[in-house]
């Protein structure tokens, strides 16, 4: 009897199976194992070559060495010799999530912050109210606020990538406890050096075996930085969908065609919604609250081994699919179609209250709040600079957006 067969009565059956990344990973580490023993002799090359060829057939499917080989191949003599499943799971988890995020998630990123580079350079000039707790605000551009997103998901990048660097230390070598029993002492290092050539990026033996099989804080940093990246995305999805909220009664400060394509509604003929950007806020919800069961899993477990790291393993690689498939969806959907409403995003820059902030300087905050209140009542920033005595054309340059949305003290500048 297989050991799949004879587990399904003593573990959970759910249907969940791990996604095919960390099959991958498993059979990556196989073939990297059996090539280092036969390399130190350990291990026949017949023998060898038999596991090295049902490893790579594993990852479509294929799982008996003996067929290949044409004799018996045992398990845990010839395919697991030199390791435990104590420091192949580890590593396996880590060899799958560190590969997704340099094979997938960093390109996505960086095709994020393209996209945001190039909305924020065509944006550059439209003005538009800031806001704060939802309330006007002082003026900024669309430019400078697509900006900081792109400044974020570029301080993400480096973050992600960072905490892949540190899960890229492997407890293979480590066997059952950290203390590499049973195994030679260079087939840690050895078989780290075959998975970075098989897989193309950089893989090492853990400085500490023992802190590789027992804490997952690596993964949980890792874990971490991917929350980081739900968080930015989140909040830009929830600034699209204000921008794009209306057509009549909303904010109206952007068109987005591509969320005008499919129906939103089965009763309100013409009807559309932004389908993009509120299917990536679900991602983001489900990328966050992975997190928190990896914080959990990075806690399961006591002395020589964690019990989380195969929860760990696969809500890593759920992660990043989530948050690859959004990023993609939002930069090439959503972001690459955007298009500024710059009249109405001007009228809303021009008419907030809070331009009484550029005169404040001169005639104090208290006189400037009591002006404010009456622009809430409908006077308007220009009618009240003329009751303060100044003329038109200094009028012109105190409310002048460009300087408005760059250091300075505009009213002192004009005073000069």
């Amino acid at each position: 009897m297989k050991y799949v067969e004879g587990s399904k009565r003593v573990f959970l059956d759910t249907g969940i199976r791990f996604q095919r990344r960390i099959v991958q990973a498993i059979g990556i580490i196989k073939v990297a194992a059996a090539r280092t023993n036969v390399s130190l002799g350990l291990l026949d090359r017949p023998t060898g070559e038999a596991i090295v060829k049902a490893g790579e057939e594993v990852v479509a499917g294929a799982e008996e060495a003996s067929r290949l080989l044409g004799r018996k191949v045992h398990p845990n003599d010839h395919v697991n010799m030199g390791q435990s499943s104590n420091d192949v799971g580890p590593s396996t988890m880590r060899v799958a999530a560190v590969s997704a995020v340099w094979e997938e998630l960093v390109p996505a990123l960086k095709q994020t912050i393209s996209s945001l580079t190039r909305l924020s350079r065509k944006t550059s000039s439209v003005y538009k109210a800031g806001r704060t707790h939802l309330r006007d605000a002082l003026p900024v551009t669309m430019g400078q606020e697509f900006e900081a997103y792109a400044n974020a998901f570029r301080e993400d990048l480096k973050s992600v990538t960072s905490a892949a660097a540190y899960a890229s230390e492997l407890p293979m070598g480590g066997t059952a406890v950290g203390t590499g029993l049973n195994t030679d002492p260079r087939f840690g290092t050895m078989v780290a050096i075959e998975i970075s050539r098989m897989t193309g990026l950089k893989f090492v033996k853990a400085r500490n075996t023992f802190r590789a099989t027992r804490l997952l804080t690596d993964l949980a940093s890792l874990s971490g930085g991917l929350r980081s990246i739900a968080l930015d995305l989140y909040r830009l999805c929830q600034d699209l969908r204000l921008m794009f909220s209306g057509p009549i009664t909303g904010l109206g400060e952007i068109d987005i065609p591509t969320q005008e394509e499919v129906a939103g509604s089965s009763i309100m003929p013409g009807k559309t919604n932004p389908i993009t950007v509120e299917s990536a806020l679900l991602a983001c919800a489900q990328v966050m609250g992975l997190d928190e069961a990896n914080k959990v899993s990075a806690m399961l477990g006591e002395f020589e081994l964690s019990m989380g790291v195969p929860l760990m393993g696969h809500n890593l690689v759920s992660q990043i699919r989530l948050l690859v498939e959004a990023l993609l969806k939002v930069s090439t959907v959503v972001l690459d179609s955007v298009s500024p409403r710059e009249a109405r995003s001007r009228r809303f820059a021009e008419s907030s209250p809070a331009l009484v902030t550029v005169i404040s300087p001169r005639i104090g905050y208290d006189k400037a709040a009591a002006i404010g209140k009456k622009l809430e009542g409908g006077l308007s920033i220009r009618e009240a600079l003329k009751d303060l005595g100044y003329g038109e054309k200094e009028i012109d340059k105190i409310l002048d957006l460009k300087r408005l949305v760059r250091p300075g003290i505009p009213i002192r500048e004009i005073a000069k």
